[in-house]
């Protein structure tokens, strides 16, 4: 959704909860995009996005495989592991 700052003044009410409901709403000045208002998102220290993503238990249903050789290092390795 676009509207102008000018509009977006009376209706803030109306686009916070747009923005908890998750749509991003870009407000304009003059027709071009000058900012966004959208849900809030949880950001690690480094900056890495995880707010919406589950952490705990997220693969309890999952199944999951690992080779066997999952943790074996090739020949390629043989000069930085001595």
């Amino acid at each position: 959704m676009n509207i102008s700052v000018k509009d977006a003044k009376e209706l803030l009410d109306d686009l916070v909860r747009r923005a908890q409901a998750g749509e991003h709403v870009v407000l304009t000045v003059d027709g071009k995009p000058v900012a966004e208002i959208g849900p809030h998102t949880i950001q690690k220290a480094e900056g890495a996005l995880f707010g919406s993503l589950p952490r705990v238990g997220a693969f309890k249903d999952k199944e999951l495989w690992i080779a066997p050789d999952f943790d074996e290092l090739g020949p390629e390795w043989d000069e930085y592991i001595k």
